[in-house]
């Protein structure tokens, strides 16, 4: 599988996008970088988007992607929960801010949503994907996603502490996880379901615990203003733990 970093964090500038992944040049995880990081072409690649949760900083490409298919008659279709079903559609394609996308045009839809259900393992676009609960807000879920050929990532989500049940369902070679903040901010990431790299070092202890190795591990969604600190207290957690912790940065290309 290749995997296309097209944002790495928690927030958009000129250097940074929104967390958002485009795996094999049909399927994004997440929509905060899509229009902005995608020519018009490579939108027109794109089958499928999995959804984590309905914050703004992860679906706010939908409306954008969905004119863009829109206008060249091409439909996509969006996997997510129930609850992030709704609000796009009564927020975002409400007829309001944006066309319902999801009824146009009446004979073929631009958008398809499909309910995913968590934990449980579906074939989308020529992948492996399953989708499992972590700690963030409401019913975040992370995904873990396969080629059939027992090549994995998972990617955690937002998500704050407490992934001893994600562990135990998931075997990736590549662990994708959030780490917003450095390790002095971790009474803010807890109270808004994040991770610091103390808090990174433990789930990494429980995951080592359950699974029995540690993967490669890509952090992702930094606050930008604090990623020199949050990369200088990843470098001493990988240390501790014997493993290399990259950081995620925008235009970065992985295969696995």
């Amino acid at each position: 599988m290749d995997i296309r970093i097209l944002g790495a964090h928690n927030c958009e500038s000129t250097t940074t996008g929104c967390v958002c992944f485009l795996i094999d040049g049909t399927l994004a995880i997440d929509a905060g970088a899509l229009t902005s990081n995608l020519s018009i072409d490579e939108q027109q690649e794109l089958n499928a988007i999995l959804l984590t949760h309905q914050h703004y900083d992860h679906i706010r490409d939908i409306p954008g992607i969905a004119l863009n298919c829109s206008l060249r008659g091409k439909s996509i279709n969006i996997y997510a929960q129930a609850d992030v079903q709704a609000i796009i559609e009564d927020h975002l394609l409400n007829g309001s801010i944006y066309p319902r996308f999801q009824e146009l045009p009446s004979d073929r839809p631009t958008v398809t949503f499909n309910v995913i259900t968590p934990c449980r393992r579906n074939s989308i676009n020529g992948h492996q994907i399953m989708a499992v609960p972590v700690h963030h807000f409401g019913n975040t879920v992370g995904y873990e996603v396969g080629d059939g050929t027992g090549k994995t990532f998972f990617y955690t989500a937002d998500t704050g502490p407490g992934l001893a049940d994600a562990w135990r369902q998931v075997s990736p070679q590549l662990l994708i996880i959030d780490v917003t903040v450095p390790s002095e901010y971790e009474a803010f990431a807890r109270k808004t379901g994040h991770l610091t790299p103390a808090l990174l070092k433990r789930e990494l202890v429980s995951f080592r615990e359950t699974r029995g190795y540690l993967p490669q591990v890509l952090a992702v969604h930094m606050d930008s203003s604090l990623e020199p600190k949050i990369r200088e207290e990843l470098a001493a957690v990988g240390e501790r733990l014997g493993i290399s912790i990259t950081l995620a940065h925008e235009g970065m290309q992985l295969r696995i």
